[in-house]
């Protein structure tokens, strides 16, 4: 616990540094790239300070170049870390609505190029899945947590039919992920900070043009599973 704490007496002021760097280098740079650049490396020092290695596999079947959406599991925190590290090309969160009202923080993801998801109704989700639709159909490459939430234990969550109703939308391949060991690092709803590995690793991706989405959520649910470690 102690650790967690002195951490967090890092993380905040270094976060809301990160946020303003975003926040300034957006308005002379409209595209998201410098936001992005920010939040890399936000997330090199934040897993450097908490002593968390990355170990990274499967890029070579991750497409050079070309629209996708990743999907994968959801342990902990620092997942958003791991993954921003490990993806080698620029890509888009979609995270839920509250996240971009943070003071700071909300402007530098809107900055990056980041897209929110409301899910305080069915009507306003389904917005936000249209918007995100669009943008990967311009080009945008998206991350997204089908789980939505992050798991107690470990094992995989059921997952959301909205993702996969996007994915089939924008008709471009799934690039399924799977983590292994943020949940060790870092559980949740826990103040504790323990070091270690994190590995990320990647599937081949699955193509959605024509798949329904209930095809699609079994593909994927499949492919993250088998790479799960057991706990």
């Amino acid at each position: 616990m102690l650790r967690a704490r002195i951490y967090l007496l890092f993380l905040v002021p270094f976060t809301l540094l990160c946020s303003l760097c975003a926040v300034i280098s957006g308005l002379l740079d409209g595209s998201g790239r410098s936001g992005h650049a920010c939040a890399r490396f936000w997330s090199l020092w934040c897993l450097r300070v908490a002593r968390i290695r990355l170990d990274v596999a499967g890029l070579d079947v991750v497409p050079p170049d070309g629209p996708v959406i990743y999907m994968g599991n959801h342990q902990g925190n620092f997942d958003i870390h791991a993954l921003c590290r490990s993806i080698p090309r620029r890509f888009s969160w979609i995270a839920k609505e509250e996240l971009f009202r943070v003071p700071v923080f909300g402007a530098a993801m809107r900055r990056a190029g980041y897209i929110p998801l409301d899910r305080s109704d069915g009507r306003k989700a389904l917005k936000s899945m249209r918007l995100a639709a669009d943008r990967i159909a311009a080009g945008t490459s998206v991350v997204i947590f089908p789980e939505g939430t992050r798991t107690l234990d470990g094992s995989l969550l059921p997952f959301k039919r909205g993702a996969f109703l996007l994915a089939a939308r924008a008709g471009v391949p799934i690039v399924p992920f799977t983590i292994n060991g943020s949940m060790e690092r870092n559980p949740r709803n826990r103040l504790e900070l323990y070091p270690g590995t994190i590995s990320v690793s990647f599937g081949a991706p699955i193509p959605t043009a024509g798949v329904p989405e209930g095809e699609l959520m079994e593909q994927v649910r499949v492919a993250v599973a088998a790479r799960l470690e057991v706990y």
